[in-house]
C-alpha cells in the first residue's frame, strides 16, 4: 500500500472511473474536478443538458477526462441508462458519489406535502436509485460509494423538517448497504459537510456579512469549509487508506455537529473558592 504522502499525487487515481450524480455544480463539481486532477476519469450526471455539459468541459478544459450524462436521480431507469452509458465509455466505475440535493428553508407549517415529496425523492430515493443502480457496474471487490449527506440527519434545524428527514434516511441507507454489499468488496460511507462557503446553498442561509459573522462566530473552528475540503475527503474515503472504513458518516464541518461554541457558551465559570 502506498505511504501517506502518495494519497494526493497528481496520478493518484490514474485508471480509477469515477461517476458524480449532482455533479453540474457546487460540492460535487468540485468533487468531480479533484478526482479528475488526480488521474480519474469522470462522469457527471444531471437533469440539466446544458449545465452538465458545461460542468464536463470545466474538466476537459483543465486536461482531464470526463463527460456530462443526462438524468434526473428521481427516475431509475434513467439512472440505469446513465451508468450503462459511462460503463460502456470507461470501463468498470470504481468510485461512485451520490450528491443531488434540493433544499430551502420552511416551517413545516408552511411546507406543502408535495414539497416535502419533492426533497425526499430527490434527496433520499435519488441516493438509492443512484447506489442501487451503480452495483452491477461496479469494479468489485474495491469500489467505494459516497453519499453526501448533512447535519441535519443528527441535529435537527428548525425550517427542515424535509431535509432532515431525507438526510437521516440516507444515513441510515448507508449503513445498511455498508452491511450488505462490503461481502462483495463494496464500501459504503458518506460524508456530511458543514456551513460551505461560495456555494448556494450558504448563499441563501447567509445573505449578508452580518449574518455570516453569526454563524461563524458558533462554528468551533470559526469559519466556513471550502469545497477543497469535502472534495479531498472523498478522495480519502475512496482511496486505498481508507480500505477498511465502511458504513462512516464523516463530518467535515468545523465541528458544527458538536453545537453551539459561540463566546457565551464558551464562557467559563468562576472557579469555587
Amino acid at each position: 500500500m502506498a505511504d501517506g504522502a502518495e494519497l494526493f499525487r497528481d496520478d493518484a487515481f490514474a485508471g480509477r472511473n469515477v461517476l458524480v450524480a449532482g455533479g453540474s455544480s457546487g460540492i460535487n463539481l468540485a468533487i468531480g474536478q479533484r478526482f479528475a486532477g488526480m488521474g480519474a476519469t469522470v462522469s457527471l450526471v444531471s437533469r440539466s443538458r446544458d449545465r452538465i455539459e458545461a460542468a464536463a468541459r470545466s474538466i476537459v478544459d483543465a486536461g482531464g477526462e470526463a463527460i456530462g450524462l443526462v438524468a434526473d436521480v428521481r427516475d431509475f431507469a434513467a439512472v440505469e441508462r446513465a451508468f450503462q452509458q459511462a460503463a460502456d465509455r470507461f470501463g468498470a466505475i470504481d468510485v461512485v458519489i451520490s450528491g443531488a440535493a434540493g433544499n430551502f428553508l420552511a416551517p413545516a407549517v408552511a411546507l406543502s406535502a408535495n414539497a416535502f415529496r419533492t426533497v425526499i425523492e430527490i434527496d433520499l430515493i435519488g441516493t438509492f436509485n443512484v447506489l442501487r443502480a451503480s452495483f452491477e457496474h461496479l469494479r468489485k471487490p474495491g469500489a467505494s460509494l459516497i453519499s453526501i449527506t448533512a447535519g441535519q440527519a443528527r441535529r435537527p434545524l428548525m425550517f427542515q423538517a424535509h431535509a432532515s428527514a431525507a438526510k437521516a434516511g440516507i444515513n441510515n441507507l448507508t449503513e445498511t448497504l455498508a452491511m450488505e454489499w462490503g461481502p462483495a468488496g463494496v464500501r459504503v460511507n458518506a460524508i456530511s459537510p458543514g456551513p460551505i462557503g461560495d456555494t448556494e446553498g450558504m448563499a441563501r442561509l447567509a445573505p449578508s456579512a452580518a449574518v455570516t459573522a453569526a454563524l461563524k462566530s458558533r462554528i468551533p473552528l470559526r469559519d466556513y469549509g471550502t469545497k477543497r475540503d469535502i472534495a479531498d475527503a472523498a478522495l480519502f474515503l475512496a482511496s486505498d487508506h481508507a480500505r477498511y472504513i465502511t458504513g462512516a458518516i464523516l463530518e467535515v464541518d468545523g465541528g458544527s455537529i458538536l453545537g453551539d461554541a459561540s463566546a457565551d457558551a464558551l464562557t467559563v465559570p468562576e472557579r469555587p473558592r
